[in-house]
């Protein structure tokens, strides 16, 4: 990108008139050479004009010109000005949260152009060294990489130093960490049927004059029955489901914001219902006895409407995921379950799926991976394979009697 620059020091010249007049030619921004003129009636006043214009221009300058800002300010304007109109609210908060607590404590007052690759691999040292999740690290370089090569391209910079800092593998990752790489499969968390039996029986459990302990315990089991993402389950109205039918239909979903005054972040949270994850994510999903007997149940302890929420707060708005979630946590520690984020729910319904129950007659009750992506809302199998199914290894005890070679 073109930048603003003199040409000259300008002249100073006596006009026919009697006045004096100084000249001073410059390109802006778009390359265009262009002048500017001023007339005094004295040279010592025509020279001092030319002397502050200089001081002025060349201030304006340096404050356009990016690689003399700081990252903080520099990486702040660049969210405002081509992220803030073009992502998810969310992906924004996320992007923000990375920048204030991952970036700008380490780097933040430095000077854009005076950054090395040196520096932007101590920070991702750093949180290594903290002990930080490989996937928070990866979202550190990202941002980095994406930023640094909008500097580059604008020409705000000769070289993005991120070309010599790559992420590292997740393998060696880990063992700076000390830690073991496990396959995808083997970090999916599930409840085993033990932990599903205690969580139903503290999650309805009750206090002595008879009322149950927990709010809307009844939602946790219907996902673990349909494999619901807490957005899709959260945003899913009365109108949504067909019990007659025995379908429930995801049209949207709900997800919590920074609450802003214009791009200003201020204290606390809005919760804003929106599209889903993805195209793949708008679907009908098949209720089985369970999950219709949990949408009966929720209903019976809170219905405020057919266009209202099937999982309502007080007032029968849309309920907070933040608060959803602190329930569900006060459930698996009073049960004395160890904790598992809600998306276990999500993981052990697909798993089941996938490696299937045991029936009456001793057979296998399964359904194929690309039937379970499609109730999970997936666009691959592949995904719902790698990373939401823990396959169970049991069965392949003695399977390989009487394959002696």
């Amino acid at each position: 990108m073109p930048q603003k620059r003199l040409t000259t020091n300008g002249n100073v010249f006596r006009r026919t008139d009697g006045r004096w007049q100084s000249v001073i030619w410059y390109f802006d921004e778009q390359g265009v050479k262009r002048r500017k003129v001023f007339s005094s009636k004295t040279k010592t006043e025509a020279q001092q004009k030319i002397t502050t214009y200089i001081a002025q221009f060349n201030a304006e300058v340096h404050s356009s010109d990016e690689s003399q800002k700081t990252i903080k300010d520099s990486l702040t304007h660049w969210f405002q000005v081509f992220k803030f109109p073009s992502v998810e609210r969310t992906t924004y908060d996320r992007l923000e949260c990375t920048a204030q607590h991952q970036v700008f404590p380490l780097i933040g007052d430095k000077v854009v152009g005076d950054i090395t690759a040196a520096d932007l691999k101590s920070v991702l040292n750093h949180w290594t060294e903290q002990g930080y999740a490989y996937t928070t690290v990866k979202k550190v370089h990202i941002l980095l990489n994406e930023y640094f090569r909008y500097l580059m391209e604008e020409d705000f910079i000769p070289k993005n130093p991120m070309q010599s800092v790559p992420m590292m593998k997740k393998a060696n990752f880990l063992a700076a960490q000390d830690k073991e790489c496990l396959p995808e499969q083997e970090a999916v968390t599930v409840f085993t049927p033990t932990e599903i039996a205690k969580f139903k029986r503290e999650a309805f459990s009750t206090f002595y004059n008879g009322k149950r302990k927990y709010q809307q315990a009844a939602a946790y089991i219907l996902m673990l029955n349909t494999g619901l993402r807490t957005g899709e389950l959260l945003g899913l109205l009365n109108s949504d489901i067909d019990l007659e039918r025995r379908v429930l239909h995801l049209e949207r979903g709900v997800k919590e914001v920074w609450r802003r005054d214009g791009l200003q972040a201020e204290p606390g949270r809005d919760v804003k219902v929106g599209k889903l994850k993805s195209a793949t994510s708008k679907r009908t999903v098949p209720l089985n006895d369970t999950a219709i007997a949990m949408i009966q149940d929720l209903r019976k302890e809170a219905y405020f409407g057919e266009n209202t929420p099937l999982v309502p707060d007080e007032h029968g708005n849309y309920t907070r995921p933040v608060n959803f979630r602190k329930r569900y946590y006060r459930v698996l520690a009073a049960a004395r379950i160890e904790k598992k984020g809600l998306h276990s729910l999500r993981h052990t319904f697909a798993s089941n799926l996938v490696n299937g129950i045991k029936q009456e007659d001793s057979t296998i009750k399964s359904l194929t991976p690309r039937q379970v992506a499609d109730l999970l809302g997936h666009s691959t199998s592949q995904i719902t394979e790698l990373y939401y199914v823990k396959k169970d290894t049991s069965r392949l005890h003695g399977i390989t009697d009487g394959f002696n070679l």
